[in-house]
C-alpha cells in the first residue's frame, strides 16, 4: 500500500458508501451487482447509484449450500448474463452466513470483463489473515472497531492510487484537493478522540499474529460446528472447506425460515440461556441466526451452545 491510498473514515458504511455514491465511471445503460448476501446499506447505495445514473441493477443469489466453486461459477455466469455490468460490489465475509466470499478469484475474473470491483472488509478485516492488495480490487471500505478493537465510529477507505480520480470528491469537499483521497471522505469534525486510540489498538492487536488469531477464531467455530452439523433438523450455512469461513457462522433450524421466528430463537437463547446470537435475513433459503466466537469464547461456553443446539433441533 502506497502513501495517499487510505483515508479515514467514521467506519465501513460511510467507506463504502462515498466509495459507490462517487463512482464515476457508471453511465446510462450499464449495470450495477450486488449479492443477497452483501449489507443492506451497500445494497442501497447501488441501487441508489443505479437509478441516479440511468443503469441497471443485477442481484447475484449465492446458493445453498455454497462452496468456493459454487460461489466463483455464480459470478462468472452472473456476469455473462449481464455484459454491461460496470461496477461489481463483494463482501469478503457476509454479515448473513459467515461465507467468505473468493473475492480474488471473482476480482480477477470481473477485470477481466472490465468490471471494477468495490470490496466490503467490514467483518473479515482482522478476522482473516490477508493483505488488501491479495484481494486485487481497486476499492476497499472497512472498519475498526470489529475485529482491530478500535472505538466504534473509525474506519477506513482505500483506493489504488492510479484510480483516485475515478472516485468523486465527497459533496464538492474543498478541504483538501481533488488529487488527495482525503476529499473522498468526511469534511466535517471527527471524533478525533477515537482516531486517536486506532494506533493503540494496533499496536494490542498486534501482539499475536494475525495467521495465529485467525487459525484461533476458525479452531473456535469448527469446534461447535463438528458438534451439530450433522444432526437432523440443522442446517449449517458455512461450509467446512479451507478459506470458506473464519470465525462467523450462521445456522437454520428446520420450519424456521422467516426472519420473526429467527428474532424469537436468538431472545430465546439469550433470555433461556444466556448465549448471544444475531438473526439474520437474506440467505436464499431463508432467514437465519448467527454464532460469531471470539478471542475471549471458551470451549465451555461453545459446549453449552452445542447443548442447546441438541435440544432444540429434537423439538
Amino acid at each position: 500500500m502506497l502513501p495517499g491510498e487510505l483515508a479515514l473514515t467514521r467506519g465501513a458504511t460511510e467507506s463504502l458508501q462515498n466509495l459507490i455514491a462517487n463512482y464515476r465511471l457508471l453511465k446510462p445503460g450499464d449495470t450495477v451487482m450486488y449479492g443477497n448476501l452483501d449489507y443492506g446499506s451497500m445494497q442501497y447505495a447501488m441501487e441508489d447509484l443505479a437509478q441516479r445514473r440511468g443503469a441497471s441493477v443485477a442481484l447475484v443469489t449465492i446458493p445453498e449450500p455454497a462452496t468456493r466453486q459454487r460461489v466463483i461459477d455464480t459470478y462468472e455466469q452472473a456476469l455473462q448474463r449481464h455484459p454491461r455490468t460496470r461496477l461489481l460490489l463483494l463482501t469478503h465475509v457476509s454479515h448473513r452466513t459467515g461465507l467468505v466470499m473468493p473475492v480474488a478469484e471473482i476480482v480477477k475474473m470481473a477485470k477481466q470483463k472490465n468490471v471494477d470491483v468495490i470490496v466490503d472488509i467490514a467483518q473479515s478485516w482482522g478476522q482473516l489473515d490477508f493483505k488488501i492488495a491479495d484481494l486485487g480490487a481497486d476499492f476497499v471500505g472497512a472498519n475498526l472497531h470489529k475485529w482491530i478493537g478500535a472505538p466504534l465510529g473509525t474506519g477506513f477507505l482505500y483506493i489504488q492510487q492510479a484510480r483516485l480520480l475515478d472516485i468523486g470528491v465527497q459533496l464538492g469537499n474543498r478541504e483538501h484537493p481533488a488529487s488527495d483521497i482525503r476529499a473522498r471522505v468526511l469534511s466535517g469534525t471527527v471524533d478525533a478522540a477515537a482516531f486517536m486510540t486506532i494506533p493503540a489498538a494496533l499496536r494490542f492487536h498486534s501482539q499475536v499474529g494475525l495467521a495465529e488469531r485467525s487459525a484461533g477464531l476458525r479452531a473456535l467455530r469448527d469446534y461447535w460446528v463438528e458438534r451439530v452439523r450433522d444432526l437432523d433438523g440443522i442446517a449449517i450455512l458455512t461450509p467446512d472447506e479451507p478459506g470458506s469461513a473464519g470465525a462467523v457462522t450462521s445456522l437454520r433450524l428446520r420450519g424456521r425460515t422467516t426472519f420473526g421466528a429467527n428474532v424469537a430463537l436468538a431472545r430465546q437463547l439469550a433470555d433461556d440461556y444466556g448465549i448471544f446470537t444475531v438473526a439474520r435475513d437474506g440467505p436464499v433459503g431463508g432467514s437465519c441466526i448467527r454464532v460469531t466466537p471470539s478471542y475471549f469464547t471458551t470451549p465451555a461456553q461453545l459446549d453449552q451452545l452445542v447443548a442447546v443446539l441438541r435440544v432444540l433441533a429434537r423439538r
